[in-house]
């Protein structure tokens, strides 16, 4: 029997809710707050979309996955189908249907949201990586080990995806994680509420069961350089994917006072060195009943979500613009002020009160107005004179954005940009023979799954440089004078002969 074609008028009309911790209860702890879609939730949901025959949800999406395909599978009751169609591109679904931002890529697309409220696809991605999970799914294809060894520097995101992808081609390959468990950002720098720890190394058990080697413990450009992965460890390609973690500090006088700390600080104390758990880990956390947090990005809502479930009796947003111009995601917003944060839009700090022992008593800031536009298009906070104010506030967390960390700058001959970020050509080839980049470290603070896509096409890229056939790249030359046996000769190909 044909199957009724879709239209925005005949699927289901509204967007298939998400059940959430009550507010008051999940303040007090660290369990996940958004629960997941259960079976008839992503039934009913994935019948919302239309199948599109122009699919502009892949072309929104960083590594432009099958999203009407895996969809169609769920609508069929085919969830290993959907979890197969989805692990060709992302090999993350069960992180990235948490954290990355839908709304700005493929949802921020989708047909449906033209007129209704859009499919909610990485809900739809969640349910389908969080049952692989639950179910022990994992696709590990043939893998014909060849000659190459490859190093990966940083176990996040782009690591991830690079080491999958040249694991796959048939390459060793080792990871080197500064830290004493793999992750990176996600591990570090998401709490339990968005993330669990749990999910992260259901992913990581993937890789390893791919053959992927991970080193912890191990800090690039201290204990050796990138150099000497090429020239003496025997690496014949490199990866270099660290993030950028090097946090921004505001420079107002009191900065240096004790009480002053970056977001990424204090989520790596909570989060990686387990401070939330505290007696049993001991990892050092200022006490404090007042807070504020400096910023309005995730990683800022992260900050102040956290410091609340660490005992502050007061949690404040200081943000020099409106809500309207808040990064965060309309979600993390949402979840902050059901929390209770207090939010300062329109505020800005001007400098740290000292309480004459070196410690912070408070912070003096003053009222902005919003001006013309600036560069990043959003209109320009401008100073009300004679605005400013104090109140008061025992720990400070700046959460203004990240910087490259200076080390591999300072330890290899990588050339970087103005900015410390290593500079890169449009295959991510660094300026070191054999050595790619790619990432927040590349480009800046990105998303995860931007620093997978970039992660990916790192990997294309030194498969080519070490002359592995791409089965997913079409034959160039065949039969050409530069061909041997109708193989481009470049490739460096060779048959691999067995003797009884």
């Amino acid at each position: 029997m044909a199957t009724k074609k879709k239209t925005i008028r005949n699927i289901p009309q509204e967007r298939t809710p998400m059940r959430e911790r009550d507010p008051k209860e999940r303040a007090k702890n660290f369990e996940e707050v958004a629960c997941g879609y259960g079976l008839e939730d992503a039934l009913r949901e994935s019948e919302r979309c239309m199948l599109c025959p122009d699919e502009p949800c892949i072309a929104g999406c960083p590594v432009g996955i099958n999203i009407p395909g895996f969809i169609q599978k769920i609508s069929e009751n085919k969830f290993r189908d959907a979890y197969d169609i989805l692990t060709d591109t992302n090999l993350l679904p069960s992180i990235c249907g948490r954290v990355c931002p839908q709304e700005n890529q493929c949802e921020g697309v989708c047909t449906v949201g033209d007129s209704l409220e859009p499919v909610a696809i990485g809900r739809l991605e969640r349910f389908v990586g969080d049952t692989a999970i639950k179910e022990g799914w994992i696709n590990i294809p043939y893998i014909e080990p060849n000659r190459h060894r490859v190093g990966i520097v940083g176990s996040g995101p782009a690591g991830m995806a690079c080491a999958a992808d040249m694991a796959k081609a048939g390459c060793d390959v080792t990871v080197y994680e500064a830290f004493h468990q793999p992750g990176g950002v996600l591990r570090y720098g998401i709490p339990d509420f968005r993330l669990p720890n749990e999910v992260i190394d259901a992913e990581i058990n993937n890789l390893k069961k791919l053959g992927v080697k991970f080193e912890c413990n191990t800090l690039v450009g201290r204990l050796f350089t990138i150099e000497q992965m090429i020239d003496e460890m025997g690496y014949h390609a490199v990866f270099v994917g660290v993030g950028a973690g090097y946090p921004t500090m505001l420079g107002i006088p009191g900065d240096s006072l004790n009480g002053v700390l970056s977001a990424n600080e204090l989520l790596t104390r909570c989060n990686l060195m387990r401070a939330k758990d505290f007696p049993d880990f001991d990892t050092p956390m200022p006490p404090a009943r007042h807070v504020a947090v400096v910023g309005a990005g995730n990683t800022a809502m992260d900050a102040m979500r956290v410091s609340l479930r660490l005992g502050a009796e007061n949690v404040y947003c200081i943000y020099r613009r409106s809500r309207k111009e808040a990064p965060a995601r309309a979600e993390e917003i949402h979840h902050a002020e059901q929390e209770g944060i207090q939010f300062n839009w329109l505020t800005n700090p001007v400098s740290v009160l000292d309480d004459g022992k070196g410690n912070v008593r408070g912070m003096r800031c003053i009222r902005m107005e919003l001006g013309e536009p600036d560069d990043s298009g959003r209109r320009r906070p401008v100073p009300i004179a004679g605005s400013e104010f104090d109140f008061e506030t025992d720990l400070i967390v700046y959460a203004i954005g990240t910087n490259a960390n200076p080390i591999m700058g300072q330890t290899s001959k990588l050339k970087l940009n103005k900015w410390g970020y290593i500079g890169t050509d449009e295959q991510l080839a660094t300026s070191v023979a054999g050595v790619f980049a790619g990432g927040d470290i590349v480009t800046g603070a990105a998303t995860v799954i931007e620093a997978m896509g970039a992660g990916r096409k790192a990997a294309r890229s030194m498969k080519a440089y070490l002359g592995i056939r791409d089965p997913g790249l079409p034959y160039v030359g065949v039969g050409g004078p530069g061909t041997l046996f109708g193989i481009d000769i470049k490739e460096k190909n060779f048959a691999r002969v067995r003797i009884a």
